[in-house]
């Protein structure tokens, strides 16, 4: 990551096979409250011409596309934008998911008033035609690192980071659940809290291709990063998924 402009938001955003929703993902960043952001897309080698239909559509300067001559995964293009991110605040949105117009506004004034570096809000769910499923996710007041793995309750889209006040990072280089790796990273190495913002700021579109959709390998993903990559023994790994099953399950009650 570069040096940081001051007060900038860097919104990371990677893009594949994106041209049935993405038109809606950036209409949500250009409706911000909070203007002083660049938006970094990474088309991941899509094979359907998303690229193309992306810097067609490019509202002004503020929006940057890089094109990857070949797939390397979400983890690894994430990795692109925020190599090349500039701001002092870093935000994730994925190309088929939208913000509310006061997300970044709400985000950056908690943060100042508070003195956090890290914040999640709370985002509702929408079925795959934008239509709201009615259930919201709901953040929770602040969270450290073993709670964390207890309650994966961090959506990607929500987050902001002041890559200020924290240690630099990227994606780890995972096919799936490498977010709730990274978070768990931030927790751990700069022993600091997750901040959580009440109000509804996101919505979450479930997608029937996404890995999240897939709940058993979507809990066999978290299991891997129990065990393989913060590498806990299996009692400590249990005890985590167990609860991580259990607060899984209450999210969709």
């Amino acid at each position: 990551m570069n040096s940081r402009d001051k007060d900038l938001v860097s919104i990371i955003t990677p893009s594949y096979k994106s041209k049935r929703f993405i038109q809606e993902t950036i209409d949500s960043v250009m409706s911000q409250s909070y203007s002083n952001f660049e938006m970094l897309i990474v088309d991941d080698f899509s094979p359907d011409g998303s690229a193309d239909f992306i810097e067609s559509i490019l509202p002004d300067k503020r929006f940057k596309l890089f094109k990857l001559d070949k797939n390397v995964g979400a983890a690894e293009a994430r990795n692109v934008a925020l190599r090349e991110a500039k701001g002092q605040y870093v935000a994730f949105l994925d190309s088929d998911d939208t913000w509310e117009p006061s997300k970044l506004m709400t985000h950056i004034n908690y943060m100042k008033s508070s003195d956090a570096a890290f914040t999640f809000s709370s985002y509702n769910t929408l079925f795959e035609d934008g239509k709201r499923t009615g259930k919201v996710i709901h953040s929770v007041s602040k969270i450290d690192f073993n709670g964390y793995m207890k309650n994966t309750i961090i959506g990607c889209l929500t987050v902001v980071i002041d890559a200020s006040k924290v240690k630099p990072f990227t994606m780890p280089n995972l096919k799936s659940s490498h977010d709730m790796a990274l978070w768990g990273d931030i927790l751990k190495i700069n022993y600091i809290n997750a901040h959580g913002i009440p109000d509804v700021l996101a919505n979450y579109r479930l997608v029937s291709t996404s890995n999240t959709a897939k709940k058993g390998k979507a809990a066999h993903d978290v299991w891997k990063v129990y065990t393989e990559y913060f590498k806990f023994n299996y009692l400590k790994s249990f005890w985590f998924f167990i609860n991580y099953a259990f607060n899984a399950c209450k999210k969709r009650i």
